[in-house]
């Protein structure tokens, strides 16, 4: 599996709003010159992660971004499904989330023992990345010291 740049920035931009911002809405101009992604980019990328119920915006000059919920209760796992298609490895393993079934089928449908691999690795990953929330990665990022814009700490 390879991810997209709209998977990599989609969860950079989710750990600066979580890190960087507090309750306040965050202006998508301060997410692009601290994470160094084209605000344009990030709208497109917004976009997905709006209509998968994890984002808010504001209108106004008061406006902005936010989490629509709390930092512990969004996944890495849902971020990647936002905004890819299907996370897999490979086509013909796994069944994607959002179809609930296969992404492609395979000639070799029930005589592939690499099919096996495939599926308990993207099992592996599902449970890897449904495990760690946006919380977890910024305790990491406190502990790693990473500085952030804001003087507080969203735990």
């Amino acid at each position: 599996m390879r991810l997209s740049t709209k998977s990599r920035y989609g969860l950079r931009a989710m750990i600066d709003i979580t890190y960087n911002c507090g309750p306040e809405p965050v202006q998508i101009q301060d997410i692009s010159r601290r994470q160094q992604i084209s605000p344009r980019y990030l709208e497109q990328i917004f976009q997905n992660l709006k209509r998968a119920g994890l984002l808010k915006s504001k209108r106004g000059p008061q406006g902005g971004y936010e989490l629509s919920r709390k930092p512990d209760e969004i996944t890495v796992l849902e971020i990647l499904n936002a905004t890819e298609q299907d996370v897999l490895l490979v086509d013909c393993a796994g069944v994607t989330p959002k179809k609930q079934r296969r992404k492609a089928d395979c000639p070799f449908e029930g005589q592939c023992v690499t099919q096996i691999v495939w599926a308990e690795a993207n099992a592996l990953l599902d449970t890897l990345f449904s495990g760690m929330t946006l919380q977890t990665l910024c305790k990491r990022a406190d502990e790693m010291g990473i500085k952030n814009e804001a003087d507080h700490r969203v735990m």
